[in-house]
């Protein structure tokens, strides 16, 4: 692989990841030196690519979303509360989903920003369109949660477990959603 095809690459992975990648992990992917990674990236910052270097790594700005799926819990008369908690702290919700024990699971798009959004939402919940998912297993659900970087969703964490909302993941769910503390 010459030069030109391992800066595409590189610019590939970087668009492909959520987080930023350490120097030390293209090096060893591309088996070149660290110097010759940050070679590459002076070149293609050069030729006009927007590449951040943090330290945790490269990577590129507007393209990276974080993301992270909270186990929620609460009644109905709730969800203001809740939703209004991710989006004032910077979070989207992408979707929410429950895990049903027979039919596995259940998921639908939200993509909430807003409290505009909220509002549409919660407008259609009442008006009777539509019943909250999370009903269906007695008010467990959970969200995937999307914003500009990981320090947000630890706020979203904090905030979403010191209201109350977080709830502890049981032996049958197939997946441990939290990254950090339960």
């Amino acid at each position: 692989m010459n030069g030109e095809q391992r800066r595409d690459k590189i610019i590939q992975m970087l668009k492909g990841s959520s987080k930023p990648i350490p120097g030390v992990a293209l090096a060893k992917e591309f088996d070149v030196s660290r110097q010759v990674i940050v070679q590459d990236i002076a070149l293609l910052r050069a030729n006009g690519t927007d590449i951040l270097s943090s330290n945790r790594g490269y990577l590129l700005p507007g393209d990276t979303q974080f993301q992270r799926v909270f186990k929620v819990q609460h009644e109905d008369d709730e969800v203001e509360k809740e939703l209004t908690t991710i989006v004032d702290l910077g979070g989207v919700v992408e979707d929410v989903f429950v895990y049903h024990k027979v039919y596995g699971v259940l998921r639908a798009e939200m993509n909430i920003k807003s409290r505009m959004d909220i509002y549409k939402y919660l407008e259609d919940i009442r008006s009777g369109k539509s019943s909250l998912l999370k009903n269906v297993t007695s008010g467990y659900h959970y969200h995937t949660i999307r914003a500009d970087s990981e320090e947000i969703l630890d706020l979203i964490q904090s905030q979403l477990q010191e209201k109350g909302f977080l709830a502890k993941l049981q032996d049958y769910e197939p997946v441990d959603f939290w990254s950090s503390t339960e």
